[in-house]
């Protein structure tokens, strides 16, 4: 930064630069040490992990949620009809299930028997008098064990599923077809193989590094430092797993946005270091400036994508927290490795970085070295920076009518939760549920039990109360099947099922449950002491959607607002932080549309490997928000930082934006590639959650690097002029002052303005 007052030259390295610039010599200066104490703490957090680490899971109950209320109202009058249900679905081609009544009776029996395991109720009547049990299709042919466990069973060890298997091997032997459904077939699902994909996200990533660097050694480099970073921060989120519960989606996760934002920090970083390089510095001090330059970029964008992610926890929902938490970790051990070990690899590679070469390197801003008289010769992206300039409202107004036309089906979206329907045709809980939908109906996968706490009511009135809530169920509509209310184990509790006519992500069985919550059961205990509750898998579910969908708007305002305030702390620009603000926003809204049309409309959800048209997973847009908006501000700190040195240093804000975009278009758009190419290779996975989440963010930051940087914030800001760094002056005396790069840029010549903002 150019010192106030209107002297030449360059004003000292602020505290926090020097601090860098000798973290990055040290590294550089003792590169063995350094990788020493990198693999020894990779190779013990592995090993910690993988004795001591923890497991992950789905858990979508919330305390607070009526469901959970009246599971403990349920668990309370009987203990045994409590816990999480899962189904055990049979199937006869040949002879009904009765035939085999002697297996499934073996088959309850060993599987009442295992652990965590509260009661199993059999698809057959206890004896030819017995009421049906409804869990026997109208042929005979297809029925259901309901298992009851004190525990989820996706929390469970997959050895747990030896002993279900044990359990149910008599029914194999004669000839019944055995599924499992709900969270036992989640437990049973194949174990989510990542390899593939990382594989083909660095694939691409080496491609894309060569192309732009044209060597060998700084096409590997990122993508060492990225792999070592995301593995210690997956080290490290297995033994944070030992303590606290995390989604089963929260490794995954991890890995993609750690190996993104790890190849994109090592890249800016080896940019600048390799551009000191060609201008004649030696390896040492070139990677002490880069990260004292970039490398203080690295870390502002670091803590960025982390507060992005910490405001997840103002949801205050603790399986959305823990998602951003987990997220976190990997961005920190990022950030960590682009600090450290790779200036210790650029220590040991030292001048032959360019040595084994594809093509002949360029500077930083893509345009030939220096020549004899220190100039450099203005490359493609300054030509391009210039016609922005000529043309701003053009550029501004294609680029908003390319993302206003992308966002338009995000005015459909319907969140819900995605069941299990959707999964792929080899899974055994999509064997249950198709088994389970052609011999009962759609509804069957996603039954609602309704609880009615009766322990207030007198003994003399809790009959006209079961007769008045049957009353009640009975004509409502857009239900399949609903039994007759029943006590409870000691009474206090009345329960009866309700099985809804279409499946459980249908809008259907989400209406049935909202009227059923709110106005049939409040209805039908009117007058009495009692309170009543849907509870069930598929309520708890619906009732996490329902607040998930309610905190979405505070989420948006919480990351946008302290977005706001790092871009003005950064940038000291009002104007400035409002555009970057706005502008995320629409490229934002653009992904989340491509989403809906993809995967609610149905137009490309076949050919990813998803059986059919469905609603968006309830937390995804959120969990997107975080971290397209943290991610987001990677490419606006670097971009901007490059602006506003070049204004402060010479005053002109055209001149500024051109120069900005000519020294980090390259480098922003090859990271962008990467992180697209690193996200979309997950598309490949199993897991419909992580397929939405791999679209939406490869969408998000190609749209986000091309349209919005490329288009739009150079139209901006050449729009704004001087204004976009216009601070009042009360505002810069309260705001602390931190630096985009700690080290100024060497730029001889007076400086024609004194300090900015103001």
């Amino acid at each position: 930064m150019v010192s106030p007052g209107g002297k030449g030259g360059t004003a000292p390295e602020s505290a926090g630069a020097g601090r860098l610039r000798r973290l990055g010599e040290w590294c550089a200066r003792h590169c063995v040490l350094v990788l020493v104490l990198w693999l020894v703490a990779l190779g013990g957090l592995q090993a910690l992990k993988a004795t001591v680490g923890g497991t992950y899971s789905d858990d979508f109950t919330v305390s607070s949620a009526q469901s959970q209320q009246g599971l403990q109202v349920l668990g309370r009058a009987d203990p045994g009809a409590a816990g999480v249900s899962a189904d055990v679905v049979l199937h006869s081609t040949e002879r009904a299930l009765t035939s085999s009544a002697d297996a499934i009776d073996s088959a309850a029996g060993s599987l009442r028997k295992l652990p965590h395991v509260l009661s199993v109720q059999s698809p057959l009547p206890a004896t030819p008098e017995s009421k049906p049990t409804g869990a026997l299709s109208s042929n005979g042919r297809t029925g259901y064990l309901t298992v009851r466990f004190d525990t989820n069973p996706t929390t469970l060890d997959s050895s747990y599923l030896d002993g279900v298997d044990s359990a149910v091997e008599p029914l194999r032997k004669a000839g019944v077809e055995v599924q499992y459904g709900g969270p036992l077939g989640e437990l049973a699902r194949p174990q989510a193989d990542d390899v593939r994909s990382e594989g083909i996200g660095f694939a691409v990533a080496v491609v894309v590094l060569l192309v732009g660097f044209g060597s060998v050694l700084a096409a590997g480099v990122p993508l060492v430092v990225a792999l070592v970073g995301v593995l210690v921060g997956l080290g490290c989120l297995g033994l944070v797993a030992r303590a606290a519960a995390f989604a089963d989606v929260a490794p995954t996760l991890a890995t993609m946005i750690g190996i993104g934002v790890g190849i994109d920090y090592a890249l800016f970083l080896l940019t600048r270091h390799r551009q000191t390089l060609l201008d004649g510095t030696d390896p040492v001090r070139a990677a002490g400036r880069a990260v004292a330059t970039s490398g203080h970029a690295v870390v502002v964008s670091g803590c960025t994508v982390v507060v992005a992610l910490a405001g997840l926890y103002a949801s205050r929902v603790s399986f959305i927290g823990k998602l951003g938490l987990a997220a976190g970790i990997t961005v920190v051990t990022a950030v960590a490795g682009a600090l450290t070990l790779l200036p210790a690899l650029l220590g040991l590679v030292g001048g032959r970085i360019d040595r084994y070469r594809v093509r002949t390197p360029v500077a930083e801003g893509g345009s030939a070295p220096e020549g004899a008289d220190g100039a450099r010769a203005a490359g493609g992206w300054h030509r391009y920076a210039q016609r922005v300039e000529r043309r701003p409202w053009w550029f501004l107004l294609g680029g908003i009518l390319v993302v206003a036309v992308l966002a338009i089906p995000v005015f459909s979206m319907r969140l819900s939760h995605i069941d299990d329907g959707a999964d792929p045709p080899g899974f055994t809980d999509k064997k249950a549920y198709d088994l389970l939908s052609s011999g009962f109906g759609p509804g069957e996968n996603g039954p609602l039990t309704v609880v009615v706490d009766q322990s207030a009511v007198p003994g003399g009135d809790r009959a006209a109360l079961s007769d008045s809530v049957r009353k009640a169920l009975d004509g409502t509509s857009g239900t399949a099947r609903v039994t007759s209310p029943e006590p409870a184990g000691n009474g206090d509790a009345l329960t009866a099922t309700v099985v809804p006519r279409g499946g459980p992500q249908d809008a259907s069985t989400t209406r049935l449950f909202d009227d059923l919550k709110d106005e049939v059961l409040p209805r039908a205990v009117r007058g009495y002491p009692a309170h009543t509750y849907v509870t069930g898998t598929t309520a708890a579910q619906l009732d996490f959607v329902q607040l998930v969908s309610g905190r979405l708007p505070l989420i948006i305002g919480v990351v946008v607002a302290l977005a706001l305030v790092i871009i003005l702390i950064v940038f000291r620009g009002v104007l400035v932080a409002v555009k970057a603000a706005v502008l995320n926003l629409l490229s934002i809204g653009a992904s989340y549309g491509v989403l809906v049309a993809v995967f609610q409309w149905g137009w490309g959800g076949p050919a990813l490997g998803v059986s059919g048209a469905v609603p968006i997973e309830s937390y995804v847009p959120m969990m997107m928000f975080a971290i397209v908006f943290g991610l987001s501000m990677d490419y606006e700190v670097f971009l901007l930082s490059r602006v506003r040195a070049a204004w402060e240093r010479t005053g002109d804000s055209r001149g500024s934006v051109a120069h900005g975009l000519e020294r980090t278009a390259r480098v922003i758009t090859c990271a962008a590639l990467i992180m697209a190419s690193v996200f979309a290779a997950f598309i490949l996975t199993d897991n419909i959650v992580v397929k939405m989440m791999g679209l939406g963010l490869a969408v998000s930051v190609l749209i986000d690097a091309t349209i919005v940087r490329l288009l739009l914030v150079p139209a901006v800001m050449t729009l704004l002029g001087q204004r976009a760094w216009w601070l009042p002056a009360w505002l810069d005396r309260l705001l602390p002052r931190l630096e985009p790069e700690g080290e100024p840029e060497a730029a001889p010549g007076p400086s024609p303005r004194g300090s900015a903002g103001h």
